[in-house]
């Protein structure tokens, strides 16, 4: 079995903001087990800052952006080491990958990582990743390591994604209240943002409405994902062997994507352009009665310019994202040919990621 583990700031870190040593110790004696039981993993880890605190000082005075990077930079060293002295008494080789959203911005560069991870999976080395907040700024970083755990877990195919936070799974309403619970099971298409709180907590980036987006797309792609307290004892354990018992939210997989199509729905975010549809092509794209290329008969505008295979964010003409493709024209010639018919199309099925949650 595959699996991708991303273990969060809250499951890591102690109140104080320190690293949680005895956690970790914890959690690796779980994936060790995995490991000699012929389990492929990747472990997608927070606590570069956590382990920082606890060797800078004087910090608090720089802002916010210079203390993610001294943090991390400093902390970094620290967590990798704490991980590889844990590791080493399982007799398990790690390998670090410190990477940063960029790393994934063309199809050449996703592969190569692909290439990476595979070469250490077949040296029986656990690939041990985090994002590089110290050269990471807002406009080139993850959301969280959420999304990172669900790209890595899409681009290797995995099996299951296991999302390890503080707090048991989605609950049906705010946790705090009486007589909500957590929601066990979600079916893909399921419109589960009435239940999931704005809030972040304690030392993570993200917050639960991250998880949950992340957890439908990855799960859109054939992947088993599941959000579960990474405090509670023998967590990956449980989740691994499908323990009925153990209370966490599982996102059910749907039908395996194209590996083109899992790269397309991860890199967004590098859209070089947008291209506002209307209402029919709309309806036509989000049916499930056929499969639909975008057609340029079905295009009001674009707004930016572009090279033939960049991306193109896909908009309604209400201003809402429905999905992301790659392009069969440049620009100059995609506007000559708007409202017709007879061209083939400007983003092709084959190209073409919608989001699950407008299904």
């Amino acid at each position: 079995m595959t699996i991708t583990i991303k273990i969060g700031s809250n499951v890591l870190t102690q109140s104080n903001g320190m690293l949680n040593v005895q956690r970790m110790e914890n959690l690796v004696a779980e994936i060790a087990r995995l490991h000699s039981e012929g389990n492929r993993i990747i472990l997608v880890t927070s606590g570069a800052m956590a382990a920082g605190r606890g060797m800078v000082k004087d910090y608090a005075e720089l802002d916010h952006v210079a203390q993610r990077q001294l943090l991390s930079s400093v902390g970094q060293v620290k967590l990798i080491d704490t991980y590889k002295q844990i590791f080493d008494r399982h007799n398990i080789q790690i390998g670090q990958i410190l990477v940063t959203k960029q790393d994934f911005r063309t199809r050449e560069h996703y592969l190569n990582m692909k290439n990476c991870i595979q070469t250490l999976w077949a040296s029986n080395v656990v690939p041990v990743v985090n994002e590089n907040d110290a050269v990471s700024v807002t406009a080139l970083m993850f959301t969280d390591n959420d999304e990172l755990s669900g790209l890595l877990a899409s681009m290797m195919d995995c099996e299951k994604l296991f999302i390890l936070s503080n707090i048991d799974g989605i609950f049906n309403g705010n946790p705090v209240d009486e007589g909500t619970h957590v929601i066990r099971e979600i079916k893909a298409g399921t419109n589960v943002a009435q239940y999931v709180q704005a809030a972040k907590s304690g030392f993570g980036r993200g917050g639960m409405q991250t998880k949950c987006r992340i957890a439908q797309k990855t799960a859109a792609s054939g992947i088993d994902v599941y959000i579960a307290n990474g405090t509670q004892p023998n967590v990956l354990t449980r989740l691994a062997r499908g323990d009925k018992d153990f209370v966490c939210t599982h996102f059910e997989a749907g039908q395996h994507s194209p590996a083109v199509k899992k790269w397309i729905a991860y890199s967004d975010g590098f859209a070089k352009a947008s291209v506002i549809i209307n209402n029919g092509a709309k309806q036509a794209l989000l049916s499930h009665d056929k499969i639909a290329s975008l057609l340029l008969a079905g295009v009001v505008r674009f707004e930016g310019e572009f090279k033939k295979d960049d991306l193109l964010l896909i908009v309604d003409e209400q201003g809402t994202a429905i999905g992301v493709g790659r392009s069969g024209f440049d620009s100059a010639k995609a506007l000559k040919l708007i409202g017709n018919s007879h061209s083939k199309p400007l983003i092709h099925y084959d190209y073409l990621y919608i989001y699950p949650e407008n299904y």
